[in-house]
């Protein structure tokens, strides 16, 4: 199955999950949806990536929306979508990469920070451009974006937090990517998740807090 854009508008928070182990990494999750965060990204640096997607995907159905993320070598984007992926997400803009990507019909984000990053994303077929690493240069950067490309479905990922998640959804962007400051790596080692879950209630409330304020405005 592939996910729409107001899917992934309506989901908003995408937490980026780079675990320790494959038992961290389903045990994060869960913790993720409990604290209302169903968008979901197991990266392929986590152990048995493909294992906790087709887990997660048994689980939680149509519940969360689920993809696969650090995809780096061809192959990896046929191992995530027969795991059950929804989803996929490189970091960068590689031409075998991306064509692998895009020939599984998966929703497909591909990594920029520059001008000409972006361009190479949608011609090679991005649904969505993963501005990254967004907190490199911070919101501003996606608003000088906007001159040359008004119309482009971005998502920043890096750097994102409760602290500056009104600034990154001011800039038009469909979703944010929240990695360690949402669910880091030695939270998930050390078992701490109830702090996973408490972050993430306190994520996606704000998330929809400022989406309703952008109706009522």
């Amino acid at each position: 199955m592939t996910i729409t854009t107001e899917q992934l508008r309506q989901v908003g928070i995408i937490a980026v999950v780079r675990a320790p182990s494959a038992e961290s990494a389903i045990a994060g999750v869960e913790a993720l949806v409990r604290g209302g965060v169903t968008g979901i990204e197991i990266t392929f640096s986590t152990p048995e990536t493909a294992r906790v997607i087709s887990h997660l995907a048994d689980r939680f159905g149509d519940g969360i929306l689920l993809g696969a993320g650090t995809v780096v070598r061809p192959e990896q984007a046929a191992e995530a979508a027969a795991s059950g992926a929804s989803f996929l997400v490189s970091p960068g803009v590689s031409r075998t990469v991306a064509t692998a990507m895009t020939d599984t019909g998966l929703t497909t984000m591909l990594g920029a920070l520059t001008p000409s990053e972006v361009m190479a994303a949608l011609e090679l077929g991005a649904d969505v451009v993963k501005i990254f690493p967004a907190g490199f240069a911070g919101p501003k950067l996606i608003s000088s974006f906007r001159g040359p490309f008004p119309d482009v479905v971005m998502m920043p990922t890096g750097g994102v937090s409760t602290a500056n998640l009104a600034d990154w959804l001011a800039t038009g962007v469909v979703a944010v990517g929240a990695g360690s400051e949402l669910i880091s790596g030695a939270d998930l080692a050390a078992g701490r998740f109830d702090l996973i879950e408490q972050r993430a209630a306190e994520i996606s409330t704000m998330y929809r807090q400022l989406r309703l304020a952008e109706v009522a405005a």
